[in-house]
């Protein structure tokens, strides 16, 4: 009786012998241990490059805006050959269509930045001074450089543009100088990327002859695009 009672003592154990023996061998969920612990840094890994990437896109396509904006500002313009060409307040308002046309939903500037376009020139005491100024946008965002007016406070009188590599007009002429600022929305989280804000300035001398006089009205009913007002196009 004995002798059975231990034999029957031991059947359990050597069972679990056995199963423990036979899990030590076996391999077969040895590649799902290793997914299930290699997939987050993965899926990190993956998103990470993903806004990176996202970044660099729409840096690249806020630059293009503003270079774009400030050269087709630099052309705009009616007028002959003989005489000084006009600038009316439909074609500033033109351009401000095109830059969003350019930019796309995806990017949405006016939602979420603004352009401010300046008309940089040579004032009669020597000093650089912003002639007329132009914005568009809902983002709360003044010039960097300074406002409109010879009387301006903020008269940027050295021209415009960061220390080192600054804008100035020439004697009757104006250099187009536009800066757009745009809040970054994130393609995933803005835990991957340290961006918040992308700035991009361009500039371009004004092509032809222009009346630097003032900006002309067409019809009398044209709206200004005012940098007092935080607006889109339609």
């Amino acid at each position: 009786m004995h002798l059975i009672s231990r034999i029957s003592r031991r059947k359990p154990l050597l069972s679990v012998k056995r199963t423990l023996s036979a899990l030590a061998v076996n391999t077969s969920g040895l590649a799902l241990i290793e997914l299930a612990y290699s997939l987050p840094i993965l899926m990190g890994v993956g998103m990470y490059g993903a806004e990176v990437a996202n970044v660099a896109m729409v840096r690249m396509r806020v630059n293009q805006i503003s270079m774009h904006a400030a050269d087709n500002a630099s052309r705009i313009g009616e007028g002959s050959l003989l005489s000084q060409k006009k600038i009316y307040e439909s074609d500033i308002n033109d351009l401000f269509v095109g830059a969003d046309r350019q930019a796309g939903k995806y990017v949405d500037i006016y939602e979420h930045g603004r352009i401010i376009i300046s008309s940089l020139e040579k004032h009669s005491d020597g000093d650089q001074y912003i002639s007329w100024q132009r914005c568009k946008g809902k983002k709360v965002h003044q010039s960097s450089y300074g406002t409109a007016g010879a009387s301006s406070p903020s008269r940027p009188v050295n021209g415009m543009g960061p220390a080192g590599a600054r804008v100035t007009a020439p004697d009757n002429q104006a250099v187009i100088f536009v800066e757009v600022s745009y809040d970054y929305q994130p393609l995933i989280s803005s835990t991957f990327t340290s961006t918040r804000t992308i700035t991009t300035r361009g500039a371009f001398n004004v092509r032809d002859r222009r009346d630097l006089t003032q900006i002309y009205d067409k019809t009398g009913s044209d709206p200004v695009s005012s940098c007092n007002v935080y607006d889109g196009v339609d």
